[in-house]
C-alpha cells in the first residue's frame, strides 16, 4: 500500500508531462544495468562525475548499446575523489551541464527497469538532479544485483556469512575483472554479475 500511495505521490509531482511515460509499466525484456562515479558518498552535497549504462536484452549485454557521459562539477575535485575513482580535472574537459547530462541519461533508460551494485547510492545521486528538474524520483523498477547473490549463497550456507564485495562476487561467479575501474566498465561487470545469477536462478 505505502509504494502505490508513494508512486501516486511522486507522479503527481512531476513537472513535464512528455516525460509522463516514465511510469508506465515496462512490458519489454530489456532492463538497464548503471554506475556513477561521484566526488564523494553524500548524495546531499556531493556531485555526480560520470554516468555508465548499458542494456540487457533477454540474456545478452547489448555492448552496441552503451551509455557514457561526464558531467561538469561546479567546483574542484578533491585529491582523495581522485584516487578513488581516477577521474582527473583533464578528462572533464569535454564534460557537459549536469542537467543536460541527466537528461540524456533518463532517455537512454526509458521506463526500463534498473538494475546495479548497491544501487541504492546510485539511485539517491541521479535523484539529486532529477528532483531539480522533473521534480520526481526515478519511478523505476530496481534490483540490487548483492541482494541477488545474497539469496543465491545463503541457501547454500544457512546462518553463513556471505561476502558481498564486488570482487568476491565476481570470484565467485567466475568473472573477470576487467581492470580499469569506471563506470561503464563497472556496469559491464554488474551486467555479467547478473546474468550469472540469472542463469543460475532462472530468474
Amino acid at each position: 500500500m505505502f509504494t502505490r500511495l508513494f508512486e501516486r505521490w511522486n507522479r503527481s509531482r512531476l513537472k513535464d508531462d512528455d516525460y509522463a511515460y516514465l511510469f508506465d509499466p515496462y512490458e519489454g525484456d530489456e532492463v538497464i544495468i548503471y554506475d556513477t562515479e561521484t566526488t564523494g558518498l553524500n548524495p546531499k552535497k556531493d556531485e555526480v562525475l560520470s554516468i555508465g549504462a548499458i542494456k540487457v536484452k533477454g540474456n545478452r549485454i547489448l555492448t552496441s548499446e552503451m551509455f557514457e557521459v561526464f558531467l561538469r562539477p561546479s567546483g574542484a575535485i578533491s585529491k582523495k575523489s581522485i584516487e578513488i575513482h581516477g577521474i582527473r580535472p583533464c578528462d572533464l574537459d569535454e564534460a557537459i551541464d549536469p542537467d543536460e547530462g541527466i537528461k540524456r541519461f533518463i532517455e537512454f533508460i526509458g521506463n526500463r527497469p534498473l538494475i546495479g551494485y548497491y544501487l541504492e547510492f546510485d539511485v539517491a545521486m541521479i535523484d539529486k538532479y532529477l528532483k531539480r528538474w522533473l521534480g520526481i524520483r526515478l519511478p523505476n523498477q530496481k534490483t540490487e544485483v548483492s541482494g541477488l547473490y545474497y539469496d543465491l549463497k545463503i541457501g547454500r550456507i544457512p546462518q553463513g556469512h556471505v561476502d558481498l564485495r564486488f570482487e568476491t562476487i565476481m570470484k565467485e561467479l567466475g568473472i573477470p575483472n576487467m581492470g580499469q575501474h569506471n563506470a561503464v566498465n563497472d556496469a559491464i561487470m554488474t551486467a555479467m554479475i547478473y546474468l550469472k545469477i540469472k542463469d543460475k536462478t532462472r530468474l
